[in-house]
């Protein structure tokens, strides 16, 4: 496996504790071994209220550069969905550099497996993007520090359908908040990325009576969806002009930015995403100007990682559900706080898992 390698010129003067995405994480570990090819990045952000807990990605990345801002901008955000959600958890995420349909193998998962287990259980890993509930039974065989494995050998197995029921509580939420009612019949929906998560979430719109409309990089996957849910399909990339009322972004983060909500009709954004707000200030604010209501991604998306941290907890599936269902109320308080106290709903989430976290170091402190 190989990777292409920046120039100096192209970074900053100060390529790690100097960017923004930085935001004071406590480890960054490097993994490299030239037998497996593996090149990943471990990113722990915030371990004051447990132990860093979040998925492993594995994707093309254009250079080491954008891998990096990636890993750093994911395990942020797991620590405020951990916080947020009441979980006794931190923030970590791991990227490996590598297209997943080619390079990836079992001594690759294995020896990634070796570097989580360096960490003596400061961070947990799990499926993301590119991952599989496999990949995590391989990893299993080296270190205990993994979750999300599979039902067969004692894990809560594939968390994407939690995930998906807890985006599908935050929509109903902000439907809600937005339009009066919960229910979504007859509401046009753009589902931007159609993968484990997305495919999940179409299904419970659509049994819901939602017009969905399909978007996705894979036209092959369009096709079959399309034809499976009786869906609408939109190719490339300009979409955010679209006639819909919600808008649900399931692929990769970063597309509310100040192009896209210049041009976005919907009232409503709730999807699987993360790191949705290109500049989290910024674009924040340019949704609550423009009267769309935006049900924060750390908090709606958490399904996931309440259904893995069962194997840390030991509870079951049943609970995962019950708590994954509370995403509701949460995003509904969320909105309420946010009108109240005239903030953005990004704003609103941030303050109230900050909140916790600093409490927590106070008690610890005392």
């Amino acid at each position: 496996m190989t990777s292409e390698i920046i120039d100096t010129k192209d970074l900053k003067n100060d390529p790690v504790f100097g960017q923004l995405s930085f935001d004071n994480h406590e480890q960054i570990v490097f993994c490299n071994d030239e037998d497996t090819g593996l090149k990943a990045i471990i990113g722990i952000h915030n371990t004051t209220l447990g132990p860093a807990l979040g998925g492993t990605r594995m994707w093309q990345y254009k250079s080491e550069w954008e891998a990096l801002n990636d890993v750093l901008r994911l395990s942020r955000g797991m620590t405020f969905k951990s916080a947020i959600t009441g979980l006794n958890l931190g923030g970590g995420k791991a990227v490996i550099i590598g297209d997943a349909k080619t390079q990836k193998n079992d001594a690759l998962m294995r020896k990634f497996g070796e570097f989580v287990h360096s960490l003596s259980g400061k961070y947990i890993t799990a499926e993301d993007v590119g991952m599989e509930t496999r990949d995590m039974d391989i990893i299993r065989e080296v270190t205990p520090h993994v979750t999300g494995v599979s039902e067969a050998i004692g894990g809560s197995g594939n968390p994407s359908p939690v995930t998906a029921y807890g985006v599908y509580m935050g929509m109903k939420a902000a439907a809600k908040y937005k339009f009066g009612t919960d229910n979504l019949a007859g509401k046009k929906v753009l589902v931007q990325g159609v993968g484990h998560v997305g495919e999940t979430l179409v299904k419970h719109i659509t049994d819901e009576g939602a017009q969905v409309i399909l978007n996705d990089i894979s036209e092959e996957r369009l096709a079959a969806l399309s034809k499976k849910y009786d869906a609408n399909v939109a190719l490339g990339n300009d979409i955010y002009g679209l006639d819909i009322d919600i808008y649900a972004p399931c692929a990769l983060g970063a597309t509310l930015n100040d192009n896209t909500i210049a041009q976005l009709n919907a009232k409503v954004v709730a999807g699987a995403a993360n790191n949705q707000l290109a500049n989290e200030l910024k674009h924040g604010k340019l949704l609550q100007e423009r009267g769309i209501a935006y049900a924060p991604d750390f908090l709606i998306n958490a399904g996931g990682i309440i259904n893995v941290y069962a194997e840390v907890e030991g509870y079951g599936k049943e609970e995962s559900l019950k708590r994954t269902e509370n995403i509701y109320n949460t995003t509904l308080e969320i909105f309420d706080l946010a009108e109240k106290e005239n903030i953005t709903t990004h704003q609103a989430a941030f303050n109230i898992a900050q909140a916790r976290i600093d409490a927590r170091k106070k008690e610890q402190n005392s």
